[in-house]
């Protein structure tokens, strides 16, 4: 009997100069926190660490930076596949998402009571209730 073999023949990956995530490996202490502000689904836990698993999926927004409580994420300039929102559909719907609300980082109040808003302050991408927000734009 004989055997038909085929060749699976993959695109070049056309690789482009944008920003991504990077994450400090010595300092990810594997808490997850930034897992649930990525909402494309590009971070996970693996092997304790945080991990982008796919260039495609990470869209260098930074919500992911301003929850890591020790400093782990940047965001740098590289070489990376281009960013995919069919990419991004696809792979959502693979997961079993456990969402975790997220907080104001003023106040600490939760989504699910309070209209959260994503706001980058400093360099850090954090997230403001709308009672707090003007704190934070007029001192």
């Amino acid at each position: 009997m004989q055997k038909l073999i085929l060749d699976i023949i993959e695109e070049p990956v056309h690789l482009v100069s944008r920003t991504m995530i990077n994450i400090d490996e010595e300092l990810c202490d594997g808490c997850g926190a930034c897992i649930s502000p990525c909402v494309e689904g590009a971070l996970e836990l693996v092997d304790g660490k945080a991990k982008v698993i796919r260039d495609e999926l990470c869209d260098g927004a930074g919500f992911c930076i301003g929850v890591c409580p020790t400093g782990a994420l940047s965001l740098e300039v590289r070489e990376a596949e281009p960013f995919s929102e069919t990419a991004v559909t696809e792979h959502k719907a693979t997961l079993n998402l456990n969402y975790i609300p997220q907080i104001c980082t003023n106040c600490g109040v939760s989504e699910e009571t309070a209209y959260l808003i994503p706001v980058k302050h400093k360099g850090d991408s954090i997230w403001f209730c709308t009672k707090c927000l003007p704190k934070l734009i007029h001192g």
